[in-house]
């Protein structure tokens, strides 16, 4: 029976379902062999390459493929059947989610793919595939979060993390690789060739248990990467997995020469060495693939110019010392429109007036010193308008043989190149005057720390011309004191970190606030060469963000503290007072018949008296106390520093004596009593039980017959309230 008659899908679950079982038996059968944890995890990377060419409508034949590899293989070795669907599940799901993150990025990969930007793809989809399995697949065998199911995890997400990427770029290499056209028989006999010295120099290497020769696999990976880019940097790492893994896991190799190691430790060094490869190659096959790319477009550029130059023309001349021509080209007609015989004499009118004089000291210059001179210049069309010619000159022995030189001279037309160009020139411009007019200072700062551009804005911050400060350190221009504020911002962006702050600074007698952003300034190859900086003058946006940091805190009609703050300020004060076992005293003061004067004499009235009452207490009040209005006619003192009963007594007796007051209304005057509740704490309590208290106490005073007060003492162990102090109007003391 032929083959021919199956599909290609049928061939490719046959051949995935052989892979995947194959790795499957290879890996787990060599960990329990060795008894060691499996330092490299293939299975999932190697069904890559087929799953990304495939939707995800058509992938599941694939995918139930490397399944039932995958569970036949661990039936072989013996294991339980549910655990092994449950682990077949974990790893298809990490194939398709690698697979279907690349797929929606990159429906087909071509040669035109950015390989770095594939990678980045490829690199966090396996990152997070791989963790989300090594979980699943740690919960069967582990309790978490115990160290065990930690270590177990971290050797698992090691060992798929690497596999991915060792046997998903390689997959994925010999899938969308086209290997017909590289030797005879369709195989690629020149990657396999150039394979074996790989091959041999690391079976070789890892033989030596004596010396660590691992450096020796460079040369031959690295040449490998030369020689085939990306396929052969992913085939190569490949085989040095494979290798590394065999051996480490057998343990045969250097690995073992440091004493005492287990051998997940040396598991984790073959996984550590695998990586260090790929570091050492993927920087190298990347640069690679760029100068490529840069060749490729090079050499497509200059077919497009030959191509131009052929169907176009240069217009080649020769000219002799006297300035007669000997020949001119035939592209003249095309180029100028003018007939040959026409440019068989010298003709300077035709050249811009504004270049001529230019352009007869080049000639002069060519002459008396002989070599080769450019020069771009404006030549009249015969039509009337000018076309800029790059001009390209030689002197050289007359091929007369007669002792002469000549002048050969080759031109084409560049307008168009310099259109661009002074297009570009007038773009920079434009873009100058945008940054000049930023509402911020936008500078570059060199290496050196020395400011390289300075936009035009820094005049209306500091007075000083960007000019001045175009060469000088940024703390010679901005002082030391500023400089010790930015100093540590500035090496957080050397190092090629973004760095983000604010800070004042003093200029022309004002002190100004300021948010400066620092982003790294890197070249093509990524290296650092400096910082560019965007500062924004923020003081008016910091004085409004204290004015309503100020309106949110204080009450408008007192000028006191409002509730919010209040409670703020009284869990800290608790905190605090529990911490050092320090008693804490909290009084709400109540306006004595506040409605009665409100609906007498006006509700002007009345905010006159709230405002009389909270004057009084900003005035009776000492450092480290909070007096503010909670709501209406109510008010509330907080004091951490009353050391004892005695003294709390008295500082309630003095509190209520001296709010009598009297408010002058209209042609009489308004007696103003107060009610107050006071508790005096000691321990730990909340400042709901702590306010409960005072109103407990408050509510006593008004039951005595308003215009008193009420202090309870709670018991300074935090049990039951133990006493209390009253008094009544007309009392003497306490």
């Amino acid at each position: 029976m032929s083959f021919r008659r199956y599909p290609d899908w049928v061939w490719q679950c046959i051949g995935l379902f052989a892979l995947t079982g194959g790795l499957s038996l290879y890996s787990i059968t060599l960990a329990r062999a060795t008894h060691s944890p499996t330092s490299l995890w293939l299975v999932n990377g190697a069904m890559l390459g087929l799953l990304v060419r495939k939707p995800l409508a058509e992938a599941w034949p694939l995918l139930l493929a490397g399944f039932l590899g995958f569970v036949t293989a661990k039936q072989i070795l013996g294991d339980p059947l549910v655990p092994s669907l449950w682990l077949g599940a974990c790893h298809m799901s990490e194939a398709l989610l690698v697979s279907t993150a690349i797929r929606r990025r990159y429906p087909a990969i071509t040669p035109d793919t950015r390989l770095l930007d594939l990678a980045k793809v490829g690199l966090i989809s396996a990152f997070v595939a791989s963790g989300l399995c090594a979980f699943c697949i740690t919960a069967v065998a582990h309790a978490w979060p115990a160290s065990e199911w930690w270590t177990n995890f971290n050797a698992v997400f090691r060992a798929h993390f690497v596999g991915m990427i060792i046997a998903g770029s390689t997959s994925l290499v010999i899938v969308t690789k086209d290997w017909r056209g590289s030797a005879p028989g369709g195989l690629p006999w020149r990657l396999i060739r150039d394979l074996l010295p790989l091959v041999l120099i690391a079976g070789w290497a890892f033989s030596f248990a004596r010396y660590p020769l691992l450096f020796m696999i460079y040369p031959p990976l690295l040449w490998l990467v030369f020689r085939h880019r990306f396929a052969g940097m992913v085939i190569g790492m490949a085989i040095i997995a494979l290798i590394t893994t065999a051996a480490t896991m057998l343990d045969i190799g250097p690995f073992h020469m440091a004493g005492g190691t287990t051998p997940a430790l040396r598991v984790m060094m073959a996984q550590v060495f695998i990586g260090f490869s790929c570091l050492v190659a993927l920087p190298v096959v990347l640069a690679l693939a760029d100068q490529d790319r840069l060749q490729a477009r090079v050499r497509e550029s200059e077919l497009r110019y030959r191509m131009l130059a052929d169907n176009s023309g240069d217009l080649v001349m020769r000219i002799r010392p006297s300035g007669e021509r000997q020949y001119v080209s035939p592209s003249v007609k095309e180029l100028l429109g003018w007939e040959v015989d026409d440019f068989m004499v010298p003709r300077p009118d035709l050249i811009h007036p504004d270049d001529r004089e230019r352009i007869a000291g080049v000639v002069a210059a060519l002459r008396a010193n002989g070599g080769a001179v450019t020069a771009t210049y404006r030549l009249q069309h015969k039509d009337g308008h000018y076309l800029w010619i790059e001009a390209f000159a030689r002197l050289v022995a007359s091929p007369d043989d007669d002792g002469t030189t000549e002048i050969i001279y080759t031109g084409r037309d560049v307008t168009e190149r310099v259109q661009v160009e002074q297009a570009l020139t007038e773009s920079r411009a434009q873009l100058s005057t945008i940054a000049d007019n930023v509402p911020a200072v936008i500078a570059r700062i060199d290496m050196t720390e020395r400011y390289t551009y300075i936009n035009r804005f820094v005049e209306q911050v500091s007075g000083e011309s960007p000019d001045d400060m175009i060469g000088k350190t940024v703390k010679e221009v901005r002082g030391a004191r500023v400089y010790e504020q930015l100093k540590v911002h500035l090496r957080k962006a050397f190092a090629g970190e973004s760095a983000i702050f604010e800070y004042e600074a003093t200029y022309r007698g004002r002190l100004l606030q300021f948010q400066t952003h620092y982003v790294p300034d890197r070249d093509a190859s990524g290296r650092m060469r400096g910082v560019y900086a965007l500062t924004t003058e923020i003081t008016h946006i910091k004085n409004v963000e204290r004015e309503l940091l100020r309106l949110a805190h204080q009450d408008s009609l007192t000028g006191l503290a409002n509730r919010r703050y209040f409670n703020e300020r009284v869990s800290l004060v608790l905190r605090q007072s529990a911490q050092f076992n320090m008693p804490v005293l909290l009084a709400l003061v109540d306006i004595d018949n506040f409605k009665s004067i409100n609906d007498s004499h006006g509700h002007g009235t009345g905010d006159m008296v709230l405002a009389e009452v909270g004057q009084c207490l900003q005035r009776l009040v000492r450092e480290g106390e909070v007096v503010a209005r909670i709501g209406g006619d109510e008010f509330v003192v907080l004091c951490s520093n009353v050391s004892n009963e005695s003294n709390a007594k008295g500082f309630v007796h003095s509190l209520w004596e001296r709010l009598h007051m009297t408010v002058a209304v209209g042609t009489g005057d308004l007696e103003v009593h107060m009610s107050i509740g006071a508790v005096l704490c000691k321990g730990s309590i909340s400042a709901d039980v702590l306010m409960k208290l005072a109103d407990e106490a408050l509510y006593m005073a008004k039951d005595d017959g308003r215009d008193t007060y009420r202090l309870l003492i709670r018991s300074l162990q935090g049990s039951d309230e133990v006493g209390s102090v009253a008094h009544k109007p007309g009392q003497v003391g306490l």
